[in-house]
């Protein structure tokens, strides 16, 4: 998930939800890839290619706050929740009185985390783990989402774009997939054995050398998000 793609796309003048043959497109070329909303909309088209029946979810709709994943239904109507904007390795099984769902602590499911997942009748809490000891949660909403108001909604994030840059992405370290974050202005790798900031660097040129070494992003493409963010925080 990351905001670079956005700020982009905004600072050439379109501030709409891209679709998806345009992200394909625009991976192609650049290697990028979007927010939680560009996300769920291209993971909805691919599902909808295979013929697997899925719908969005979220919460804080229309908001800064806005969040969206997607639940998808297997071959017996059991649901999955897949959220690649939170860049979660795969989706989990949500459905509490499936024969294959655990409460116990699961890994191989979120980046330097081992995640619990309780189920309820209208929604399903998602516990983190992580390797400090320390533990957060997560409310995932699991009404579906009228897919036109889904849209309107990621219509206004496209053009909500906030005074600093986030990119998280998957990477592999060691024996795991680990996650490295751009935000703030700052760099940090989270794994298992920890998290683990970079040097501070000082300069756009130097920002986009780390960020593409890391994602393989167009250097022109980064560094006209990273200019656009600098002038927006300068404003």
């Amino acid at each position: 998930m990351e905001t670079l793609t956005k700020a982009w796309f905004y600072s050439r003048g379109d501030t709409r939800q891209r679709d998806p043959e345009i992200m394909q497109l625009h991976r192609e070329k650049y290697g990028i890839t979007g927010n939680c909303f560009d996300l769920a909309l291209w993971l909805l088209h691919e599902f909808q290619q295979g013929g697997i029946e899925a719908y969005p979810v979220g919460h804080d709709l229309n908001t800064s706050s806005a969040h969206v994943a997607v639940i998808a239904l297997g071959d017996e109507g059991e649901r999955y929740l897949c959220d690649l904007g939170d860049q979660w390795l795969q989706p989990v099984l949500i459905e509490g009185r499936h024969s294959l769902f655990k409460t116990s602590k699961l890994e191989g499911f979120f980046p330097a985390s081992d995640i619990q997942v309780f189920p309820g009748e209208s929604e399903v809490e998602v516990l983190y783990h992580r390797p400090n000891g320390k533990t957060s949660r997560q409310v995932y909403e699991l009404s579906p989402i009228n897919i036109d108001s889904f849209m309107e909604a990621a219509d206004r994030s496209q053009s909500d774009v906030k005074s600093d840059p986030l990119l998280e992405v998957r990477i592999p370290y060691k024996n795991e997939i680990a996650h490295w974050e751009f935000g703030d202005w700052k760099s940090f790798l989270s794994t298992t054995e920890g998290r683990f900031y970079d040097a501070p660097l000082h300069s756009i040129s130097e920002w986009v050398e780390r960020i593409h070494g890391k994602t393989g992003y167009d250097k022109e493409m980064l560094e006209e998000a990273l200019m656009f963010y600098q002038r927006k925080r300068k404003d």
